[in-house]
């Protein structure tokens, strides 16, 4: 029902303002609340038993989240009298309030829902968590100062290593683009403290070299790897391009992906990291390596013809071709 949909995308909306406009915690934690109760019936749209099962891990812990997040803002106002966002100063809720955001963007290692609940999704569905869910939490995380440093390098670090680590073996498609956003989200964390900026521009390619991904799975309709194999048949002209677009989320200049990874490892080396960044681009190295095993089934392999039930490429969905075309172009030469 076309209503319900575009309440549901309202209230979406309308959660994620909320607390953007925020900066009082109570004001944040609902417009948390009303974006996690926006998406669960999109989530769960079609009854399929993996959609409910991924709809309610997700409603779980983004409940989670919200509670910790909730119990730690009024241990603040307890303790200093403040509901003030920018105003946190006592360690204990702040150090509370990072984990329980973290939890709600799916950093590791509080990040086993993710992988899970996107593989239970759609590809459309999935995109919408992996994208715009992200960016309440990060309006939060880049409005609370003076977070322990420690905290917020372990978290970043552990990101990157378990999103390199966890999405090796994987042969979904939904699984292994979970762990790439735990690992950007793990890049994003580690730089916060230093230059928010940089955080933002690195949320913003993410969320651009995302769109494009998603869209080319969902034009190809293949959610696992060995659907990949027979994209040639389907649809040539992407086929060539995805590639690219691919080993731009890894990171790999000329690509716009290396922006982010390359000001980020500068930055980091300018705060006399020089271990941290090394661990970091080390860990992007295992990223990468699955990036190029999904290119390698898609474009380096020999397709199998098997052309039943296979549409000509040239009637494809008109409404997915343009936004695709534009996230691809961006994806590939934003830099």
């Amino acid at each position: 029902n076309p209503y319900i949909l575009a309440t549901l995308l309202f209230g979406l909306g309308l959660g994620t303002t909320i607390t953007f406009a925020s900066s009082h915690w109570l004001l944040a934690w609902m417009g948390l609340e009303i974006n996690t109760l926006a998406i669960i019936p999109l989530m769960a749209q079609h009854h399929h038993p993996r959609a409910v099962e991924a709809t309610t891990k997700y409603f779980l812990t983004q409940a989670t989240a919200a509670a910790m997040l909730l119990f730690a803002s009024t241990t603040n106002a307890w303790l200093t009298g403040q509901w003030d966002i920018q105003q946190m100063s006592h360690p204990f809720p702040l150090t509370l309030i990072t984990l329980a955001l973290a939890l709600k963007i799916g950093l590791a290692p509080m990040h086993t829902w993710l992988p899970e609940v996107l593989q239970g999704l759609d590809l459309t569905t999935g995109l919408v968590l992996s994208t715009w869910q992200k960016l309440a939490p990060f309006a939060l995380l880049l409005q609370i100062q003076n977070v322990n440093p420690t905290i917020l390098v372990t978290l970043g670090l552990a990101s990157t290593l378990v999103g390199g680590w966890g999405g090796l073996n994987q042969t979904q498609l939904r699984k292994v683009l979970a762990y790439s956003s735990i690992a950007h989200l793990g890049w994003m964390i580690l730089i916060l403290q230093y230059s928010p900026s940089l955080t933002l521009l690195a949320l913003l390619t993410y969320f651009v070299m995302t769109f494009s991904t998603f869209l080319v799975f969902k034009l190809n309709k293949s959610t696992s790897i060995n659907a990949l194999a027979i994209s040639w048949t389907k649809t040539p002209i992407l086929t060539s391009l995805t590639p690219l677009v691919l080993l731009s989320l890894g990171g790999l200049p000329p690509l716009t992906g290396f922006m982010p990874k390359w000001l980020i490892l500068q930055e980091l080396a300018k705060q006399d990291l020089a271990p941290l960044a090394t661990l970091a681009a080390l860990s992007a190295l295992l990223s990468l390596y699955f990036y190029l095993r999904i290119s390698y089934a898609m474009t380096l392999t020999m397709s199998p013809n098997n052309l039943t039930g296979v549409t000509p490429w040239r009637f494809s969905s008109p409404q997915l071709t343009l936004p695709l075309a534009i996230a691809t172009t961006a994806t590939i030469s934003l830099l």
